[in-house]
């Protein structure tokens, strides 16, 4: 708005090189805050804000709301529609500089990600691997036949004295 204002008040009176500069100068001076907003932590502070933390532990911070003008309704909402259910379920919550809601669940409260699902899945491959080994070895040595050595030997004794 500011930048259209500067642009047409010297069109209006006829002086399209007045124009142009006053939109040069408010360009310039865009980037220039622009730049030292990168570079100076102190000036991005100042012109853009800072996040509040607003829900810490699944506990909502009231002095926070109440200095940021929110309500616990309005931040209810807000959390609904990140399809959260319970505050409980949230680890830290801020709002943003520009309004919106930035958030972190708890552990238990995280979705299961493709990652998580094939690590349980090569844990389950690995433990059903160390299962049959472990049945087999049991179903070999547990309940091993002590006599099935003996017999084989006789009967080959047996044989030698048949023949």
């Amino acid at each position: 708005m500011s930048l259209g204002t500067i642009i047409v008040q010297p069109i209006v009176e006829k002086s399209v090189i007045k124009a142009i500069g006053g939109a040069v100068v408010f360009i310039i001076a865009i980037l220039i805050l622009e730049v030292l907003q990168l570079k100076v932590n102190a000036i991005e502070k100042f012109i853009t804000g800072k996040s509040k933390v607003v829900i810490e532990n699944g506990q909502i911070d009231y002095k926070t709301l109440k200095k940021i003008r929110m309500t616990v309704d309005q931040l209810e909402m807000r959390i609904r529609t990140k399809g959260i259910s319970s505050i409980n379920d949230i680890q830290t919550a801020t709002i943003e500089p520009n309004g919106q809601l930035g958030y972190e669940l708890k552990e238990e409260a995280k979705p299961l990600t493709i990652s998580d699902f094939k690590k349980l899945m090569a844990m389950i491959e690995e433990k059903n691997k160390s299962n049959q080994s472990n049945t087999q070895y049991n179903n070999e040595y547990k309940n091993p036949n002590i006599f099935q050595e003996l017999k084989g030997r006789n009967n080959q004794k047996h044989n030698k004295s048949l023949k």
